[in-house]
């Protein structure tokens, strides 16, 4: 018979809903924490469609706690009058020293809360909020040129085999 495949452990049955990819392009990212995110049905509901916008929203902390602001979830259609508001601010759930530690610093200048990435992990929605600092102009073209050449050494490399 067949063989079982074993699940990565590593993926832990992740559904990913919307990616930030502009992110990685506009900041450099410090560090990052999964954090959970308090939501109502309906919202639940239109994430399990996949169709939330997370490329202009930014975590804020607001006495104590940590906030997701501009965060798009579209109404749920068949919700009707049990809505909710699409652009809402969103509570993050994190530990107490997590927030002192990771939130706190965002508040450093020039650092500030990124949402990267917005997924299911084992049923519960969660938010990969990352720690960045904004790139300058040169910063971004030093890295567009750096993948350049990147790209043209692999592609060299690999017509010299053949």
């Amino acid at each position: 018979m067949g063989k079982k495949k074993k699940q990565d452990p590593a993926k832990n049955n992740e559904r990913i809903i919307a990616e930030n990819r502009k992110a990685k392009h506009e900041y450099t990212v410090l560090d990052s924490l999964e954090c959970g995110i308090v939501l109502v049905g309906s919202e639940v509901k239109s994430l399990r469609n996949g169709t939330a916008t997370i490329g202009d929203a930014f975590g804020k902390v607001k006495n104590g706690e940590v906030f997701l602001i501009n965060c798009d979830v579209p109404e749920y259609v068949e919700a009707n009058r049990f809505n909710h508001k699409p652009k809402r601010d969103r509570k993050l759930l994190m530990h107490r020293n997590e927030i002192q530690r990771f939130a706190m610093r965002a508040m450093e200048k020039g650092l500030t809360l990124v949402p990267l990435r917005m997924y299911f992990k084992e049923g519960k929605a969660k938010v990969l909020l990352g720690l960045c600092k904004g790139k300058q102009e040169f910063d971004k073209r030093a890295v567009m040129k750096k993948a350049e050449t990147q790209k043209a050494l692999r592609l060299s490399m690999m017509h010299r085999t053949r």
